[in-house]
């Protein structure tokens, strides 16, 4: 399994990488689309779609991202659709963590049907946009979720005492969820004060709104990346799998790699003014 993982995380790099840093904002809008594409199917496999009703459903998602964009040209995001994937997140996302709702049943099932799109959509426009920025400010973004998913695991093992929510992650922990956060805080700082690689998102954030502030968007990024977490997991578990595919072997699914994504670039972008 360990080999597996390895050369999975291999061979994604070597295609991301070279992309992400070197390729034409269009060439790196289209990778993304190419992968929410997917992401989309597995979504509808969680909500337990049969037949070719998965595919069915990541082709209308590609077809409402293409439709939503000149593909590659359009930098700037809309708005009122980044709006809408953060008013997904911050009222939906809480609401069915606690309550737990049937997802895959009646009119749950068909909200995630519409709201999917829109997330997905989002995503795109928000990731592209910030790769528009510059390499520094979009892997300084995605920096945020992965430090703060690296540093949960290692503060949940090493001090994870209380669960954060047993009945859908057991592993997860609220000491681990702080450690998290503490990784992003540090990494952030470290960044604005040494002036490394500008223009992150860290700069950006401190320029527009102060230091207080900006830690407080940094902390609403790390609470929304363990929603989206949380909030896959929820799908997966109502749906009796582990993975949401089998796509990345030894990695799980699509959405298993980008679920902490998914809330945080809306936010990420809307936030930033």
């Amino acid at each position: 399994m360990l080999k597996t993982r390895v050369i999975t995380a291999i061979v994604l790099l070597a295609v991301f990488l070279p992309v992400t840093l070197f390729a034409p904002v269009g060439a790196f809008g289209a990778l993304i689309a190419f992968v929410l594409v997917f992401a989309a199917w597995e979504w509808a496999r969680l909500l337990k779609v049969g037949g070719v009703g998965p595919v069915v459903y990541a082709l209308v998602a590609a077809v409402a991202l293409v439709a939503s964009t000149r593909l590659g040209t359009e930098v700037h995001p809309p708005r009122s659709l980044l709006q809408a994937a953060a008013v997904f997140w911050v009222l939906a996302g809480p609401y069915v963590l606690l309550r737990k709702p049937a997802l895959a049943q009646g009119a749950w099932r068909l909200f995630l049907f519409l709201a999917g799109i829109v997330v997905f959509v989002a995503c795109w426009h928000a990731l592209v946009a910030a790769r528009a920025k510059g390499v520094p400010f979009v892997l300084s973004l995605l920096l945020v979720v992965w430090l703060a998913d690296i540093g949960a695991y290692f503060a949940g093992k090493a001090f994870g005492r209380h669960k954060l929510a047993p009945a859908i992650s057991p592993g997860k922990t609220w000491e681990g969820a702080v450690g998290g956060w503490l990784a992003v805080v540090i990494v952030a700082s470290a960044a604005i004060v040494l002036h490394a690689f500008e223009p992150t998102l860290y700069s950006a954030l401190l320029g527009r709104l102060g230091a207080v502030r900006t830690l407080v968007v940094l902390t609403v990024l790390v609470v929304f990346s363990v929603v989206g977490d949380l909030f896959e997991s929820l799908l997966k578990r109502q749906a009796g799998v582990k993975d949401s595919s089998g796509l990345l072997p030894g990695h799980g699914g699509v959405l298993d790699r980008i679920d902490a994504l998914l809330p945080v670039l809306p936010l990420a972008m809307l936030l930033l003014g």
